[in-house]
């Protein structure tokens, strides 16, 4: 192979459609927009979601719900998730390291899925009333 003789893959590349070049060319004239109207104009086009001035569905429909931006930042874990880690004392690096939550995670909750049978010491994470019971009962604690 050469430089010289290299050549694109074979229907890979296609020639422009030329418009308004005459009669011959099947696309002279009109230029294959019909005639008359709006969408025979120059700039002449209506914004996404137009309806001709009848009033557009996405304003029609009522406006509900919300979604904070903070949620990004919380997180859950069961009991059977800490369960199943095999260390003492439970922090935010361990369940990050873990892949128990998200590295963008700011605060865990733990919530009563699962049961835990052993002691557990939980540091800076917060629990529902029925986990905290849960991990007090196996002998745990939340520091």
């Amino acid at each position: 192979m050469e430089l010289n003789t290299i050549k694109p893959s074979e229907g890979s590349k296609h020639a422009k459609r030329r418009v308004g070049r005459g009669i011959g060319s099947g696309l002279g004239k009109t230029a294959g927009r019909g005639h008359k109207g709006q969408k025979s104009r120059s700039g002449g086009y209506h914004k996404v979601g137009f309806e001709g001035g009848q009033m557009p569905l996405q304003r029609r429909l009522p406006k509900r719900g919300f979604k904070s931006a903070q949620l990004q930042f919380n997180a859950e874990v069961t009991l059977s998730d800490i369960a199943a880690l095999d260390v003492a004392e439970v922090d935010m690096l361990v369940l990050k390291q873990a892949g128990l939550v998200p590295h963008l995670a700011k605060r865990v909750k733990v919530i009563k899925t699962g049961e835990i049978g052993r002691a557990v010491t939980l540091k800076s994470i917060a629990a529902t009333a029925g986990a905290k019971q849960a991990i007090e009962a196996a002998g745990g604690s939340l520091v």
